[in-house]
């Protein structure tokens, strides 16, 4: 082999595809690589031109551009061009052009197709769709986790158990024995379960019942065994459809703090689906995480149980968890801790003196929240509201939640967005009248807090106070493109960290010097944009993957569009979490930043095709609200 062609072997084999390929196979490659050089500003393909070669960058830097002439995509070092061609008629796709002095390797087209045939890691690494490697790396996280493979109707092994919810405690408590069950469906008089059930508007079931009701409502309480059941069983159902996945039983649970799910197939009942199942499928449980939590009798308890939520969540990465679930659980434990500070704030305290509903904000409500988190909260309180009354109350509750939230890790917000701030501590009417104003009148300070406040949930008390301010907000933002506009140009602010020829930028912050702020930088003004284009369709969705697919159901983002922001999410979340991971195995404080240097060339590849996805949303984004009214907001 002459110098020059041991030189291209050892220069591609550090690239992928080529670097899983048999060391013979990169021998013969290189032996049949021709040298090409363009110099800056010369057409190196044409639209609908014969092509016979792929095209791998050695130096310099190209862009390829769609057939209307739209930038496609910016490469340099390592990167491939032409497959798409070679893949359909051997004609050019996308046109390509040397920004700057290109060296070239021309890779013939019958290596290339035999190298295709050959390997499955070689053809995986191309895809006619565009960011086909992204969905690529995307599909294979997802299939090495049964949680997201799995539906619920796996886990059914038998139809329900049911009884009328006239009968009595001793009768449930004896079916239930006989049955080998350990949670009893009640139905109202009359009616039978293989009756259609329509949940929220149910004239057929009145309940359920479950060994742990039975304990703790009835022999506890000592309650006589005639006693109705329907004097202790629940009546707010949750329940689940039986194609859903087991993760979103497990969510489910979580959210819920529940044990049992009644499971629905075409809103007839089918099973239940108990707390037992799901642990098949989740060895390290947050859902027992959930349950101990609501069993502490202080907050030292809470302080001591929360240092198990590190534990929960390298696990749930190691065993392939995606984004979604992992941001979930998390959210679940957080809101968990939150729920059960706040019983322990009124039992020393004494019962609140009028209805309020504590808000969750940010990450929490969206379920997204990770191991590295501040505290967003705030309080809804009922409008008969008078501070002279009732505000050292709820200042004494928010205060002990607060303090509560912080010994357990979750740091006080540095902005105050949190309820023991008096202006995050407000009748509904009052929360009515910020959201009108920073909707109909928005500037730099009420788009800030859109950006913080339009992503809330109600987690404890009259949560339906919550639910009143987001109808509010997805009627009106929907009604007004101005605010849209402006709330589009804010969402611009964070760009992703890719420069001119598609190499990081890196931070310059001392303390995290020349590293990436996956959050900042890619997360954020992901969530960012999505969160306008949900607010134009009328969503009332949270969660920044159930926005995307709100979106999709209305057109507004050309085919395709969404599932490469979901892909793009989702890997960015996933070595984000990676990454936390990682530290705390290390013995390390997690953070947000990377180094480039530590990723493997898999991650380095795939993100920034994520991160070209965002600049590529955010180009759309300025485009698609620019004439609604935007500008710049002093």
């Amino acid at each position: 082999m002459e110098v020059e062609q041991i030189e291209i072997r050892d220069h591609i084999k550090r690239f992928a595809p080529f670097d899983d390929l048999p060391e013979d196979t990169i021998d013969r490659l290189a032996t049949q690589v021709e040298v090409a050089y363009y110099r800056a500003g010369s057409t190196i393909l044409t639209y609908g031109e014969p092509i016979g070669d792929l095209y791998f960058i050695r130096s310099g830097a190209v862009e390829v551009y769609r057939r209307n002439g739209e930038l496609y995509n910016r490469l340099s070092e390592g990167d491939l061009f032409g497959q798409l061609g070679l893949m359909m008629n051997k004609k050019v796709r996308y046109p390509a052009t040397a920004i700057e002095d290109t060296l070239i390797y021309l890779i013939p087209d019958a290596l290339f197709q035999e190298l295709w045939e050959a390997g499955d890691h070689f053809a995986d690494f191309f895809d006619i769709e565009d960011q086909g490697r992204l969905r690529a790396a995307v599909s294979r996280q997802e299939k090495a986790n049964p949680l997201m493979t799995s539906r619920v109707r796996r886990l059914i092994t038998r139809k329900p158990v049911s009884a009328e919810a006239t009968v009595s405690i001793r009768d449930a408590a004896r079916l239930m024995t006989d049955e080998g069950v350990s949670a009893l469906i009640l139905t109202n008089p009359g009616k039978q379960m293989d009756q259609e059930w329509k949940p929220g508007d149910n004239p057929m079931v009145a309940g359920i019942i479950t060994d742990r009701d039975l304990r703790t409502r009835a022999l506890a309480e000592g309650l006589d065994y005639d006693t109705p059941v329907s004097e202790i069983m629940s009546t707010d159902l949750v329940y689940i459809r039986s194609d859903k996945y087991v993760f979103e039983a497990m969510l489910t649970m979580l959210r819920s703090n529940v044990h049992h799910l009644p499971v629905l197939h075409r809103n007839k009942p089918v099973g239940v689906v108990a707390l037992s199942d799901i642990v098949k499928y989740e060895s390290q449980s947050g859902l027992y995480l959930v349950s101990n939590i609501h069993h502490q009798v202080d907050v030292r308890g809470l302080k001591r149980l929360s240092r198990d939520k590190a534990a929960t969540f390298v696990r749930m990465v190691n065993e392939d968890a995606n984004s979604h679930m992992i941001g979930s659980a998390m959210a679940g434990i957080g809101r968990a801790i939150s729920q059960r500070l706040l019983e322990l704030a009124e039992e020393q305290l004494g019962p609140p003196p009028i209805p309020y509903c504590f808000m969750a904000l940010g990450s929490m409500a969206r379920d997204e929240q990770l191991i590295v988190t501040d505290q967003d909260n705030a309080l809804v309180l009922d409008d008969s509201f008078i501070p002279e009354e009732h505000d050292e109350y709820f200042k004494a509750l928010a205060k002990f939640v607060s303090d509560g939230l912080a010994e357990c890790g979750y740091t006080y917000c540095t902005g105050d967005i949190m309820a023991t701030n008096q202006a995050w501590r407000q009748p509904l009417r009052v929360w009515k009248e910020y959201f009108t104003e920073w909707i109909e009148k928005p500037d730099a300070k009420s788009l800030l807090n859109s950006a913080i406040f339009f992503d809330l949930d109600g987690i404890a008390g009259k949560t339906q106070f919550a639910e009143v301010l987001k109808d509010l907000i997805a009627t009106k933002a929907q009604r007004t493109p101005r605010f849209l506009a402006y709330l589009a140009h804010a969402a611009l602010n964070r760009k992703p960290p890719l420069g001119f020829f598609r190499d990081f930028v890196m931070e310059n912050d001392g303390k995290h010097n020349n590293s990436i702020n996956l959050k900042r930088r890619g997360t954020a003004p992901l969530s960012d944009l999505v969160r306008v284009h949900a607010l134009a369709c009328g969503s009332r969705a949270q969660n920044t993957f159930n926005r995307i697919n709100a979106i999709e159901e209305t057109q507004l983002l050309a085919e395709g569009v969404a599932n490469n922001l979901r892909d793009a999410l989702e890997l960015i979340a996933i070595v984000r979490i990676r990454h936390q991971a990682l530290d705390i195995e290390a013995g390390r404080d997690p953070d947000n930043n990377i180094e480039p240097e530590n990723l493997t060339r898999f991650e380095r590849r795939n993100l920034k095709e994520a991160f070209q996805v965002i600049s590529n949303a955010q180009k759309f984004l300025r485009h698609r609200y620019h004439a609604s009214g935007g500008g710049s907001i002093n």
